[in-house]
């Protein structure tokens, strides 16, 4: 069973960065340098594990206005809603802080996926470490009606199937 966890860059750095690197330069060329950045230390991350093995994670940058940032999964753990669950709980800490939105630098590929969502793209193409990615957001207003507490750490299980 897959569990996911909010979490800290200082309490998790090691599990955050293992899975990025993975993800963004190994698969897909990112420079190291580019990858990890200064905004790491002041967001709230989330964290997929199998087990104690961490398979995927994302950011939410508050200051930034809900940008969320850094979703990765695995590869061997893709299509089984992971990142789906990841991007439901980092709007549900949104929620908890009271943003009336998340937005964030979308790849262009993944544009289906964060549709499906319910997110909407709102610029031009542009390029971002050599990939093409669009602006997408989504309103969080109508959803915010009765904003349920969160707890930091908490931890919620995904059926794999497996």
């Amino acid at each position: 069973m897959i569990t996911i966890a909010t979490t800290t860059y200082q309490q998790n750095q090691g599990a955050i960065t293992q899975v990025r690197m993975q993800v963004f330069v190994t698969e897909q060329g990112v420079p190291p340098e580019l990858e990890m950045d200064d905004r790491d230390p002041e967001c709230v991350h989330v964290l997929a594990w199998d087990g104690d093995k961490p398979v995927a994670t994302g950011r939410l940058d508050l200051a930034k206005g809900g940008k969320v940032g850094r979703l990765a999964v695995l590869k061997e753990y893709r299509q089984r809603g992971i990142g789906r669950q990841l991007m439901h709980t980092l709007e549900e800490i949104a929620r908890h802080h009271q943003l009336d939105r998340v937005w964030f630098h979308a790849q262009v590929a993944a544009i289906p996926f964060y549709g499906k969502l319910g997110y909407r793209v709102s610029s031009e193409v542009f390029q971002e470490a050599g990939i093409p990615h669009v602006v997408m957001e989504k309103s969080l207003t109508a959803e915010m009606l009765d904003p349920k507490p969160l707890q930091t750490g908490g931890v919620f299980g995904i059926d794999d199937g497996g």
